[in-house]
């Protein structure tokens, strides 16, 4: 039962990290930088791993896409690689943990489930180990870029879809890492073991029947010529 209770709260972890995940490749917040006047903030700079946008005092965006993908810089590539790949991963790693959860009535044996239950762990904990990889490569171009004296361009801050993709890699961690243990606890576990006696029950059943019923067999008496 205690089993059972932990893979629906890994289930629950990692399918909350991955939809966080998810919701983090098409956010805009990525990286965010204000210029402000005397009085209120006369624009906002913002940009994401597909486009960049400006917002005047107004509320009016301009947006630009990037132009090509083979002449962005080698970081948003990555990101952009790494990011789909988790998304990919996250939907894999919910098929396989969905069907080794104990409480599915799919996937065979509990040690089969079990199996792929600590499969669908593996995939969880990669899918975070990718958004974590990217939302860090990606903050620390930003803050390499905010603290260098010879970078004369506009600078950056964090926004906001990294620290959602931060916590969503480590929901996936987190719940991956629980349905890695339930393989350990269903090993663990003890068997119960079966011995067949049901011929010695038979014959001891029998035995006590043919024991409980007097011999009413009258007794037989010879004379002296059934000797000869």
């Amino acid at each position: 039962m205690a089993s059972t209770s932990a893979e629906i709260i890994a289930f629950l972890l990692t399918i909350s990290g991955w939809v966080l995940v998810s919701s983090t490749l098409p956010t805009d917040y990525w990286k965010v930088s204000t210029i402000d006047g005397t009085v209120i903030t006369t624009a906002t700079f913002w940009a994401n791993l597909w486009k960049t946008c400006v917002t005047d005092s107004t509320g009016v965006s301009n947006c630009k896409d990037f132009p090509s993908m083979l002449a962005l810089d080698g970081y948003i590539q990555a990101c952009r690689g790494l990011m789909i790949s988790a998304v990919c991963l996250g939907f894999f790693g919910a098929v396989f943990g969905l069907v080794g959860m104990k409480c599915t009535k799919v996937g065979g044996s509990d040690q089969t489930k079990a199996k792929i239950a600590c499969l669908a762990g593996l995939i969880f904990i990669l899918s975070g180990l990718c958004s974590m990889t990217s939302c860090s490569l990606y903050a620390n171009r930003i803050t390499s870029e905010f603290f260098d004296p010879s970078f004369v361009a506009q600078k950056y801050e964090l926004g906001a879809a990294l620290f959602i993709g931060w916590a969503g890699a480590s929901l996936c961690i987190i719940g991956g890492s629980i349905f890695c243990f339930s393989i350990a606890e269903n090993s663990n576990s003890p068997r119960r073991g079966y011995a067949y006696n049901g011929a010695a029950s038979v014959m001891s059943a029998r035995t006590k029947v043919h024991n409980s019923v007097p011999d009413k067999t009258p007794p037989k008496h010879f004379d002296k010529n059934a000797y000869v």
